[in-house]
């Protein structure tokens, strides 16, 4: 999605107020949607990667999920199944599943909402190389391993740590 393309401006209650290109956006700090997909294989690893240097936002950060900027119009439910598809490079995935919203407050970085999903993936996956620089299933154990080692991407540490809430509540 690029910086002309436009999108949803929402309220703090996730209601649509307008829109804006997607600079416009990010520039202004206004809030819009955003999709996350926790991606695990068979085994039930998860789908880790790292953004590639060119990423508008968190360049060169690792995320344990998949998803993006929902387009004007967009639902949630649409954008998950879409950028799910696009990141790991498959066709025919499951709808992912949705699991809980959220207002995730970056500071500086901005506000969003955010929608976090599940899907299974046994497909073999081909990430685009404009967005992903790295890829691999991990362990989930491995994942924590390294959640204070490596430079991850704030709202998906956020989202990360909402979901394994959810899992235990």
């Amino acid at each position: 999605m690029s910086a002309d393309e436009v999108i949803d401006v929402v309220d703090e209650n996730d209601r649509v107020t307008g829109r804006a290109p997607r600079g416009e956006v990010y520039a202004r700090g206004l809030i819009h949607r955003v999709s996350f997909v926790q991606v695990r294989d068979g085994q039930g690893r998860i789908f880790v990667h790292r953004r590639t240097a060119t990423k508008a936002l968190f360049p060169s950060r690792y995320d344990m999920f998949v998803g993006g900027v929902l387009g004007a119009g967009e639902s949630y439910d649409e954008a998950a199944l879409r950028e799910a598809e696009e990141e790991l490079g498959v066709t025919g995935l499951a709808r992912p599943v949705p699991l809980f919203r959220f207002l995730y407050d970056g500071g500086a970085a901005g506000k969003w909402w955010s929608a976090v999903y599940e899907v299974r993936c046994d497909l073999p996956v081909h990430p685009q190389v404009e967005e992903v620089a790295w890829h691999a299933f991990l362990p989930e154990a491995e994942v924590e391993a390294r959640l204070g080692d490596w430079p991850w991407v704030p709202d998906g540490l956020a989202a990360y740590e909402r979901l394994r809430a959810h899992r235990e509540g």
